[in-house]
């Protein structure tokens, strides 16, 4: 038996299962981070829906008679805003995510000030169509929520992926870089209150 044949099927074996595994990490990583993406876009899938009903809402408030001008131009500029900041899902830093998040802030902000003014309007209160967008804009801030937890939490699939030994190798090698988490603004760990009495 020829001494050249052992070392050269050592050589075989290991590159056959180094090559296995590369395609087993890389398929795996661009699959979590496509999914990462995929959970992004609806991110601004479900922020594209309320700025939508925001726009309603805007209309149906500025029929209402003697409407606080200052209060209503704050909600349309900071939808404006809002909605003129996106993200492409393969550039989601640091930077680009914190203008997008100041950006919806912004516009929650603007949204809560409305909200609190039409306590002072009981006729526009009473509007069935202000009532009917008040409750979709209830369930499109839980869409939200949701959106954001369902991102992370793919974000956090990838980032295991590409950060456990000896993946983390590989990582360098195709380019694998992490991804930023949606974080929660400063005192906002709940959905702004949207809630009206009706009773008046």
């Amino acid at each position: 038996m020829k001494k050249w044949i052992i070392p050269v099927a050592i050589v075989l074996i290991v590159a056959i299962w180094g090559y296995n595994a590369y395609k087993g990490f890389y398929n795996t990583g661009i699959e979590y981070q496509e999914d990462a993406k995929t959970k992004w876009s609806n991110v601004e899938s479900a922020y594209q829906r309320r700025s939508d009903l925001i726009g309603n809402l805007v209309k149906t408030v500025q029929g209402a008679a003697d409407f606080e001008k200052s209060t209503l131009e704050s909600v349309i500029s900071a939808r404006a805003k809002a909605t003129s900041v996106n993200i492409d899902a393969s550039n989601l830093n640091a930077e680009n995510m914190a203008q997008f998040q100041q950006a919806q802030s912004g516009l929650t902000s603007a949204l809560s000030r409305l909200l609190v003014t039409v306590e002072r309007y009981p006729d526009l209160k009473a509007n069935q169509n202000f009532r009917e967008l008040q409750s979709q804009l209830e369930g499109t801030e839980n869409r939200i929520n949701v959106a954001r937890d369902r991102y992370n939490e793919q974000v956090g699939e990838y980032e295991k992926h590409i950060n456990r030994f000896p993946n983390n190798i590989f990582a360098g090698w195709v380019g694998f870089e992490p991804m930023e988490r949606y974080k929660a603004d400063a005192g906002s760990e709940k959905a702004p209150d949207v809630e009206f009495d009706f009773k008046n």
